[in-house]
C-alpha cells in the first residue's frame, strides 16, 4: 500500500469530483433514456432487448481496452490533465453525432451513423477515465479517501438525479431528441472545467520516494489486495448490468406503464435519493468502521431489492423498492474508489492500475448481450420469465459480491474508538 506525498498537492473534494458529477448525468440520460428510446426507434419492438444489449457491449469493449493503456501512458509522462482534456473533446464530438442520427435519419443506415457516435462518446470518455480517476489515490491521503470517495459517490448520485428529472422534463413536454443531447453535452462540458481549473497537475513530484515497485499485469493480479477488489467489483458490476439497461422495457412489460419513459425517470429518481442519503454517510463510516461492513449491508440491500421487484404488486410498491435499492447502491459507489484506492500497490502506476481496476466495472458490460438475448428469449416462452431469470441472476452476483468481498485485506485499519486517555 502506498503513501501520499507532502509534497502532493490538496485538492477540495467537490472540485475534484465535479467531471464525475457531469459523468453520471451524462450516461445516465444517455444510457437508460435516450439509448433505450432511439434503439427502439431504430429496430422495432421485436429485437429491442437484443440490439440495445448488443450495442451496450460493443461500447464496453472500447471502455474495457483503453483505460488501462491511456493510464499507462499517463503514468510514463507523469501528466493527467491533458488526457482529459481530449477525452473530452472526442465524447462532445461523438455526441453530436449520436444527435444528428437521432434527429435526422432513420432505419437501419441511420442506427450505424448512431453506432458511430456512440463509440466516440465511449472513446473520448474512457481516455479520460484512468488518468482522472487516478487522482483520487495520488492526491488523497489514505485516511481522507472514504470521504473523497463519498463526495464522488454523493456529486455523482446528484448528477445521476439531475440526469433524470431532466429526462422527465424532456418527456413530460415532448421536447425535440436533440434538447437532451445539447443537455448531456453541457452538463459534461461545465464541470469538467470545474476540476480541470481547480486541479493542478500533480505530475511525478506527487509520487512518494517510499512507494512500492510497479507490478506487471500478471503480478498485479496475483496481489491479493487488488484481486479480491477487482473480482467483487466485477460481481456488483454484473448485478447492476443485469438490471439498468432494461428498466423501461420492465416498466413497458411487466409494470404495464403507458409511458415507460417517463415511469424509468420517476423510477430513477428513487434510486438516486435512496443514493443521495447514503453516499456520503457510507463514506465517512468506511473512514471509521472499515471498508467491508458497508459493502456487505449495500450489497445484500440490492439483492434483496432486485428479487423484490419480481413480485411487486405495483408501480407505487416497485418505487419503494428502488428507492430501498438506492440506499444500497449509494453506500456502495460512497467506499467503492477508496477501496479501489487502497489496494493499489504502487504510486508510480496508479492511471495504469485504476485504468485495469475500471475495467471490473465495464467489462460486464458485455454481459447486456447474452443478458438482452435471454430476456428475450424468456419473454418469448410467456409469462415475463424474461425478467424473472435476469433480475434473479442480478441478485446471485450481488450476493457472491458481498461474500467474497470478505477476502479482501483490510489495508487501512479504522481509528480507535477510544481516545489515547481512555475515553470515549
Amino acid at each position: 500500500m502506498t503513501t501520499l506525498s507532502p509534497a502532493a498537492p490538496r485538492v477540495n473534494p467537490w472540485v475534484l469530483s465535479a467531471f464525475w458529477f457531469g459523468t453520471a448525468f451524462h450516461w445516465l440520460l444517455l444510457l437508460l433514456i435516450l439509448l433505450p428510446h432511439d434503439v427502439v426507434r431504430f429496430v422495432g419492438e421485436g429485437q429491442k432487448g437484443t440490439y440495445l444489449g448488443v450495442l451496450t457491449a460493443v461500447g464496453a469493449v472500447m471502455a474495457l481496452v483503453l483505460p488501462p493503456l491511456v493510464g499507462a501512458r499517463s503514468d510514463r509522462t507523469g501528466r493527467r490533465l491533458p488526457y482529459i482534456r481530449l477525452g473530452l473533446g472526442v465524447n462532445l464530438a461523438g455526441l453530436a453525432v449520436m444527435a444528428f442520427a437521432a434527429s435526422t435519419l432513420g432505419g437501419m443506415g441511420g442506427f450505424w451513423v448512431y453506432v458511430l457516435g456512440f463509440l466516440l462518446v465511449q472513446f473520448g470518455n474512457n481516455y479520460a477515465t484512468a488518468p482522472y480517476s487516478a487522482l483520487i489515490p495520488q492526491l488523497v491521503p489514505p485516511e481522507q479517501r472514504g470521504h473523497y470517495s463519498g463526495v464522488m459517490g454523493l456529486l455523482q448520485a446528484v448528477g445521476q438525479l439531475l440526469g433524470a428529472v431532466a429526462a422527465f422534463v424532456v418527456g413530460l413536454l415532448k421536447l425535440p431528441v436533440l434538447v437532451s443531447f445539447v443537455l448531456i453535452a453541457l452538463m459534461l462540458l461545465i464541470p469538467a472545467l470545474v476540476t480541470l481549473r481547480g486541479v493542478s497537475e500533480p505530475g511525478a513530484a506527487s509520487a512518494p520516494a517510499s512507494s512500492g515497485p510497479v507490478l506487471s499485469w500478471r503480478q498485479l493480479f496475483a496481489y491479493p489486495p487488488f484481486l479480491w477488489v477487482f473480482v467483487t467489483r466485477v460481481l456488483f458490476a454484473l448485478g447492476q448490468y443485469s438490471v439498468q439497461p432494461f428498466l423501461q422495457y420492465y416498466n413497458a412489460d411487466v409494470l404495464r406503464q403507458r409511458d415507460p419513459e417517463t415511469s424509468t425517470s420517476m423510477m430513477l429518481l428513487c434510486i438516486i435519493v435512496g443514493s443521495i442519503v447514503s453516499a456520503l454517510i457510507g463514506g465517512r463510516i468506511s473512514d471509521r468502521v472499515g471498508r467491508k461492513p458497508v459493502i456487505y449491508v449495500a450489497g445484500t440491500a440490492m439483492a434483496a431489492a432486485a428479487l423484490l421487484l419480481l413480485i411487486a404488486p405495483g408501480y407505487p410498491a416497485a418505487l419503494g423498492l428502488a428507492l430501498f435499492f438506492g440506499l444500497g447502491f449509494g453506500a456502495f459507489t460512497s467506499v467503492d474508489w477508496a477501496l479501489g484506492s487502497d489496494a493499489l500497490p504502487s504510486a508510480r502506476s496508479y492511471a495504469r492500475d485504476m485504468g485495469i481496476w475500471h475495467v471490473a466495472f465495464v467489462a460486464p458490460q458485455l454481459s447486456s448481450a447474452p443478458q438482452g438475448a435471454l430476456l428475450d428469449w424468456g419473454n418469448a416462452q410467456g409469462g415475463n420469465l424474461g425478467y424473472t431469470l435476469v433480475f434473479s441472476i442480478a441478485a446471485l452476483f450481488f450476493l457472491a459480491g458481498v461474500v467474497l468481498v470478505r477476502n479482501v485485506p483490510d489495508l487501512v485499519r479504522p481509528p480507535p474508538l477510544t481516545q489515547p486517555d481512555g475515553n470515549l
